[in-house]
């Protein structure tokens, strides 16, 4: 039975299309498939993230935390908490093809081209280690604080800021890696975000259940913005151009909306559990959340105040650290050994 005689068969009358053997319901749902084949095509839209690249890191064992890059010598570098090392990956041969050990339970990662240097802040021990981009060998070691967490590099000011202890960003000088200063906190600071044209640091503050405002110019806290909508605010994210702050939650998990300006929640929107990084792609409006539950949460940033959630994309449990390099227009995931699931980095690429 095609759909064109069924058509005429409804056209002349519902009983005669039901002696032809189809029911008005079957018609019905016919006209609804033709009308969306016609106006979206006989093809799905693709997903926001395609998996186009497997990097398998063996031996590596344990929780891997976060990620850093090396964009013009496409390597990237994996803190592999677990395992007490720091994975580098070839991005262009798909391989990894060093590790540096003698790290304590390592967390934070940054690369800083300009000194081809690369700082990893342990959580164990409380050191920040200084490696050589080239000879990845440890060049120095300098005391930033227990549980030194999160990296981020201000390379206007030559300055470096290492989340610690339970509450305190540490100030080191990049030119001679030395404690500089300290900024006071009222709990241990997880993710943190630099504002590129002004002076403010944002930092989540889960233990106190707020976003610390920090002014970098006097290192002293501004204004804290709570969190009414939920709890456990580990990953962060920043789009400048449009004053709006994302901020991820555990419980329950959503992600939060604030405008900078105006130091207000705007919007929210759901996202997988477990998250422990975000992204925003400015290139295409879209926020990526990586959640240990096994999958990345994409959402559309519709305008600055409104935002869907548009695509959910399996990854595996225990895969919440993530990064994304707009230059290259990839999102890396990083994958724990867990049962018969290999430790691994997983390249996904964004989809126009």
């Amino acid at each position: 039975m095609t759909l064109t005689r069924a058509l005429t068969a409804l056209r002349d009358s519902p009983r005669r299309a039901e002696t032809i053997g189809i029911s008005l319901r079957n018609v019905i749902l016919a006209v609804v498939f033709l009308a969306a084949w016609v106006v979206g095509g006989s093809d799905a839209a693709p997903p926001s993230l395609q998996l186009v690249q497997t990097i398998p890191l063996p031996g590596v064992e344990g929780r891997i935390d976060h990620l850093a890059v090396d964009v013009p010598g496409q390597r990237l570098f994996v803190a592999a908490l677990g395992n007490n090392t720091l994975e580098v990956v070839d991005l262009r041969a798909g391989r990894r093809v060093h590790s540096v050990p003698g790290l304590r339970e390592p967390q934070g990662v940054a690369f800083l081209p300009d000194r081809k240097q690369i700082i990893v802040a342990n959580g164990g021990d409380g050191q920040c280690v200084v490696i050589d981009g080239d000879a990845l060998q440890v060049t120095q070691r300098v005391s930033c604080g227990d549980d030194a967490d999160n990296v981020r590099y201000e390379r206007a000011a030559g300055l470096l800021y290492v989340g610690a202890e339970r509450g305190r960003l540490t100030i080191l000088e990049a030119a001679n890696d030395q404690q500089t200063g300290q900024i006071p906190l009222q709990g241990h600071p997880e993710a943190f975000v630099l504002e590129p044209d002004g002076p403010r640091i944002f930092v989540n503050v889960p233990t106190a259940g707020h976003v610390a405002v920090v002014d970098r110019r006097n290192r002293t806290v501004s204004a804290t913005w709570p969190l009414p909508a939920a709890r456990a605010n580990f990953p962060m994210a920043l789009d400048p151009e449009h004053h709006r702050l994302f901020v991820g939650c555990r419980q329950p998990a959503r992600l939060l909306i604030y405008d900078t300006v105006a130091g207000q929640l705007i919007a929210d929107a759901p996202i997988a559990g477990d998250v422990d990084d975000l992204a925003y792609d400015a290139a295409h409006r879209r926020i990526y959340a990586s959640g240990g539950e096994g999958a990345i949460s994409v959402v559309e940033q519709v305008d600055a105040d409104h935002y869907r959630p548009v695509d959910r994309i399996p990854t595996a449990r225990g895969a919440r650290t993530s990064l994304f390099v707009p230059e290259l227009s990839r999102l890396y995931v990083a994958v724990p050994h867990r049962d018969s699931q290999a430790a691994e980095i997983r390249g996904f690429a964004v989809a126009p």
